[in-house]
């Protein structure tokens, strides 16, 4: 292995093409050739729209779900 890479994402809504296409798609090329570790940094999210949380839970788990079918 190359080396080690850390990357994390804000659950701060649902993901789309972007997300995929600027992040996914490079972590799983990623993976063959380094040691990853990826993270929901959820205490990042609440670095804007602290006042608002209802919605972190849910993002959270849609995020993961969504990490998992990359």
């Amino acid at each position: 292995m190359a080396g080690i890479i850390f990357s994390g994402m804000r659950p701060t809504g649902k993901l789309h093409l972007g997300n995929y296409l600027g992040a996914l798609e490079n972590w799983v090329k990623l993976q063959e050739e380094y040691k990853c570790f990826f993270g929901v940094v959820d205490l990042h999210a609440l670095t804007t729209g602290y006042d608002n949380t209802e919605n972190l839970k849910e993002n959270i788990t849609e995020m993961l779900i969504d990490w998992f079918s990359a």
